[in-house]
């Protein structure tokens, strides 16, 4: 059973914007903290317009989402004194409400534990 626990906002359009390895632009939507059983799983959720294009398949993107774990989940974790067992990266063409099914959003996730200050991904 999933429970948001908190909700951090990201304050102004664009405060996260960042600098992918496909080179599409990548803006941080929001980062949500959930238990579910008895770890706490962080969701940094990112608005990528781009995504779902023959370019920007999901083979493509894959490297941009661990790269965001890496070069901002770890840091904003630190930042704002975040613990989290699991990590999840997400991608979508755009804004979307947590939770809320949209057949019209492309969509891509991926997991991964935060381990000595690295991402380690976790096949789900």
């Amino acid at each position: 059973m999933m429970r948001t626990v908190a909700f951090l906002a990201v304050l102004g359009q664009g405060a996260w914007a960042m600098d992918v390895p496909s080179g599409q632009p990548v803006t941080l939507q929001e980062v949500l903290v959930d238990t579910l059983g008895q770890e706490t799983w962080l969701r940094f959720r990112f608005v990528a317009p781009q995504i779902g294009t023959q370019a920007l398949a999901y083979d493509v993107v894959a490297t941009d989402m661990a790269h965001l774990c890496t070069a901002l989940a770890l840091p904003y974790m630190a930042e704002y004194a975040l613990t989290g067992d699991m990590i999840v990266v997400s991608l979508a063409d755009r804004e979307t409400e947590f939770g809320q099914s949209d057949p019209d959003v492309t969509q891509f996730f991926e997991a991964y534990r935060p381990v000595d200050n690295t991402c380690i991904w976790e096949a789900l």
